[in-house]
């Protein structure tokens, strides 16, 4: 399928679907039930505001939420204490799936959540959003409920950028525009249509989001995007304009930090899937983890040049159907309804695959 007619046949507008009171009747009169997981790290000023949106869609009335399922980063400015005042299911990232060791990143915490996430869909939105919409969940858990040939929708807004008193309108996601859209035309061309690519916000179906990786940190959103075209086919995934999002600015020093994870991230998947487009690139060959282990940052300060390093991890999470086959023994889990029994597994050796997670070396640990 052709990027430009994907563009034009799977682009849709969030009020295609009807209200989220026509859309929770829907769904029901489908059978399916709907999760919405929220990962959070020092989101205190905006997670309630976030939630009094949600609240609106899980009401008895609406019933288009069935539940939430808040992934905190035990954050010491009380986000979790003001979700927990919203009723929602709130669970540190260290807690769950803890065989797998400490959680890294974004990534990592939205993985985690998918192993207490009961719905036929799932959806994740981010919570540092200063002007959060409901639109943001109802388009694309609207486009999952209406069109059943879909299995992944991405949300797509306008990004604006706004600093004190200066405001551009589209001069948001500046690792998008200038890191993410690049690389997916050189290398994932199929994905250059997506006017979103590191959204926060996007659906699928559970059987979809159980058979693909994770990657940790801020490397997730691009790399579920190349794993899912390998999945389901382009002709399986969509994208819904939610209008206008706006969330908090970092500085350059750390989206240079997201810009390189979002790279290493597409990199590697080239490297791993499609050899022939990068057998000219020079030393792709010769790239190994000890290479990549540190990101170094030169700058000028103040006080002269300076070169600052760190340290970046990236880790591939294994598909979530096999790490609850490898430790559903252990912590009383069931996989698709049924128990699983058998001898807990928290290292290699899982169908030939390391469960704990292959460590890619790279990737960090805003605004994408």
């Amino acid at each position: 399928m052709r990027t430009t007619d994907w563009f034009h046949s799977n682009s849709f507008n969030y009020r295609e679907f009807g209200n989220a009171r026509q859309l929770g009747r829907a769904k029901r009169e489908r059978g399916l039930t709907v999760s919405l997981i929220l990962p959070t790290r020092n989101v205190a000023e905006t997670i309630g505001s976030v939630l009094d949106e949600v609240d609106y869609l899980c009401r008895p009335d609406i019933r288009l939420i069935d539940q939430v399922v808040v992934v905190d980063a035990d954050s010491p400015d009380g986000t979790a204490d003001i979700a927990r005042y919203h009723d929602v299911e709130v669970y540190s990232e260290n807690a769950l799936m803890p065989e797998f060791g400490r959680a890294h990143g974004k990534g990592d915490a939205m993985w985690r959540g998918l192993s207490v996430a009961t719905g036929d869909i799932i959806a994740f939105a981010d919570t540092d959003t200063g002007n959060f919409c409901r639109q943001l969940v109802t388009g694309v858990v609207g486009c999952l409920i209406t069109k059943p040939e879909i299995q992944f929708v991405k949300a797509a807004y306008r990004r604006p950028y706004t600093q004190e008193t200066v405001s551009v309108p589209d001069g948001g996601g500046r690792v998008t525009e200038l890191t993410a859209k690049p690389a997916l035309n050189l290398l994932f061309p199929e994905l250059a249509g997506f006017v979103q690519p590191l959204a926060g916000e996007f659906a699928a179906t559970r059987d979809l989001f159980y058979s693909v990786p994770f990657l940790t940190g801020y490397a997730v959103e691009v790399g579920m995007l190349i794993d899912v075209l390998d999945a389901c086919g382009l002709q399986a995934m969509a994208q819904v304009d939610a209008g206008m999002r706006k969330n908090r600015h970092q500085d350059l020093s750390n989206l240079s930090r997201m810009g390189y994870s979002v790279l290493r991230a597409v990199l590697t998947r080239a490297m791993q899937g499609r050899s022939q487009v990068t057998a000219g690139m020079p030393g792709s060959s010769e790239w190994s983890g000890s290479e990549v282990g540190s990101y170094l940052h030169a700058v000028a300060a103040a006080r002269g040049v300076q070169l600052d390093e760190y340290s970046e991890i990236m880790i591939e999470r294994p598909p979530m159907r096999l790490a609850l086959m490898a430790s559903g023994a252990v912590n009383g889990r069931a996989v698709n309804g049924k128990a699983v029994t058998g001898k807990a597994v928290t290292g290699k050796d899982v169908g030939g695959k390391d469960v704990g997670g292959m460590e890619l070396t790279g990737a960090s640990a805003g605004d994408r």
